[in-house]
């Protein structure tokens, strides 16, 4: 029988292998064939001169529905993941209302994505003092994630660290991981005045590296797989491959804003960039590349964490501290060209699947159909479909646009805008982390 779908003449971005010239066959939502000269199927998409990829599954995003609708939602975020070939996420629990901290929390929340996701979705529950997390493993949440210093949200507590032992005591037990906000929130203090400096000294790397350290003690002792966000140092990075070569199940991801950002953009960007941890300095970023290209990172992710547009107004005292970036995630990597694709496909999309054990991003028969064709000849700046825009990189000339995202076989979006009905559904984890 013919398949539905082939996607012919592109170059194929295959894990362990590099880019080759192949074709792939699709029936319904899975993969029928990679190969070269594939026969015809009932329709065809011409790809010569595209890069084909597998899609990104970002893995920290904030989404807030339920609750908060006038900051971002399924519909608006998701479609502008679909622009920016990611074919899942990841989301977090906060800033939600209620935060993912409960089963009937998790139900509503999924009741929220099942009907507005133009991608597939896992959810990470809360570990916060009260957090029910046995019943939330019960849920399908893909692990935990906690804020070891004032999340900024009041319904969304900081675990201390009796909580957090607590808590990754039971992460273990369920074989889950957990996610932390690593910084010490003894070393954060008030900033002196309003400015970019002001904001960036009250949050020195030393308090992060401080709670990285705390974090991963825990973790050795527990057990627990332990997963750091948004790490902003390379000594951040290599406090983890310190930990992992004593045996610790630790890995860390970073961001594309510490990847092409540094503070010295916050006098230009303005409060459109102010986030936690801050933006570094230049030999910080540079030192997180070169991690980066040596394989000490699992993966990036966008920590897409956007507000209604009054609340990125004012001084960098007031505004609140969050970046919109989903969209940008891979156009950012394809446009920096510091690793090769097949590195960037593995740190958007391989060693996430692996990591929190999603069946996901495998480019191999009777695998889900989720890939984005991508035309690297093109730069250009992409309009951004997340709800409100509000992004440091708005009108950045970036490499690489996104010609077609496929979520499960169905293109979802294509030369510019959304053409299906939102049809994203859970994905739970099939195993313990990675």
């Amino acid at each position: 029988m013919p398949s539905d779908l082939l996607i012919r003449g592109g170059t194929v971005v295959l894990p362990g292998v590099g880019a080759v010239s192949a074709d792939v066959a699709i029936s319904g939502e899975t993969i029928d064939a990679i190969g070269a000269r594939l026969p015809g199927a009932r329709e065809e998409i011409d790809a010569h001169g595209l890069h084909v990829l597998p899609g990104v599954i970002d893995a920290h995003v904030h989404f807030n529905e339920p609750g908060r609708t006038d900051w971002e939602g399924w519909a608006t975020g998701t479609r502008a993941l679909a622009a920016g070939g990611a074919t899942a996420c990841i989301e977090m629990p906060l800033n939600a209302h209620p935060p993912t901290v409960d089963a009937a929390a998790f139900d509503a929340k999924l009741a929220a994505a099942s009907a507005a996701a133009h991608v597939d979705f896992a959810l990470w529950g809360g570990l916060v003092p009260g957090a029910r997390l046995e019943e939330l493993a019960e849920r399908g949440v893909a692990g935990f994630k906690a804020f070891m210093c004032d999340s900024g949200i009041e319904d969304f507590p900081a675990a201390d660290p009796d909580t957090l032992a607590d808590g990754m005591q039971r992460a273990a037990g369920l074989g889950l991981p957990v996610a932390v906000h690593a910084e010490n929130p003894a070393q954060l203090r008030e900033p002196t005045g309003t400015g970019w400096r002001d904001f960036v000294a009250s949050r020195p790397v030393e308090a992060e590296l401080d709670a990285i350290a705390a974090a991963l003690a825990l973790a050795e002792e527990t057990g627990c797989a332990l997963h750091v966000v948004h790490v902003s140092t390379g000594e951040g990075v290599e406090l983890v491959g310190e930990a992992r070569a004593r045996g610790v199940d630790a890995t860390c991801e970073t961001c594309p804003h510490y990847l092409t950002l540094t503070e010295d953009d916050l006098e230009t960007l303005g409060t459109r960039a102010k986030c936690a941890p801050p933006l570094r300095t230049a030999a910080a970023r540079e030192k997180l590349w070169q991690h980066l290209g040596a394989g000490h990172v699992a993966l990036v992710a966008s920590d897409h964490s956007p507000c209604p547009p009054a609340m990125k107004e004012g001084s960098f005292t007031e505004a609140w501290g969050g970046i919109a970036g989903c969209q940008s995630l891979l156009a950012l990597l394809l446009d920096a060209a510091r690793v090769p694709l097949a590195t960037i496909a593995a740190l958007t999309s391989h060693n996430v699947a692996a990591r929190f054990a999603l069946p996901k991003a495998r480019l191999q028969p009777g695998a889900d159909a989720d890939l984005v064709l991508v035309d690297m000849r093109d730069r250009h700046a992409p309009e951004l479909l997340d709800r409100h825009g509000l992004s440091p990189f708005a009108g950045r000339a970036l490499r690489g646009r996104v010609v077609r995202t496929l979520v499960r076989g169905t293109t979802v979006f294509h030369d510019g805008r959304i053409v299906a009905a939102p049809h994203g559904r859970l994905i739970t984890p099939t195993k313990g982390p990675a």
